[in-house]
């Protein structure tokens, strides 16, 4: 396997993954970490949103079902607002049936839909795609 860092224009590409569990966070870190990527957490949808106005990443991987306030409130804020509507979005959820995903995906225009549980290579192979889709543009 050739591991390389994806360089954006102020460097190591970041991305935020807004979750309401630390565990996740952690994981996706350590998955995205050894590929070169800089992950940074958020703990709910409040604080996701603050830190994507404060310092918009690259990418943003989205929770949908959090306490305080649910992944499709962030996305629609998020693409309401002309400074962070172009930030690509990968909704990284337990709500795993189909109709799920084409809300998410056809409805919504997310830029990529995970199911929990996944392996790492397909969260790398969605990180990469969708990243790549975003360069060419």
């Amino acid at each position: 396997m050739v591991n390389f860092v994806i360089m954006s224009p102020k460097g190591i590409k970041q991305i935020l993954c807004i979750e309401d569990e630390p565990e996740m966070i952690d994981l996706i870190r350590l998955i995205l970490n050894r590929r070169g990527f800089e992950v940074k957490g958020a703990n709910g949808g409040i604080e996701g949103l603050e830190m994507i106005r404060q310092d918009p990443p690259d990418l943003v991987l989205l929770d949908l079902m959090m306490p305080d306030m649910d992944g499709w409130e962030v996305y629609q804020q998020m693409k309401a607002d002309e400074k962070t509507r172009d930030i690509p979005v990968i909704v990284v959820t337990a709500k795993a049936q189909s109709i799920d995903r084409v809300l998410g995906l056809h409805i919504a225009k997310v830029d990529d839909y995970i199911s929990k549980p996944f392996s790492p290579q397909e969260l790398l192979a969605s990180v990469d795609r969708v990243l790549s889709k975003k360069s060419e543009a």
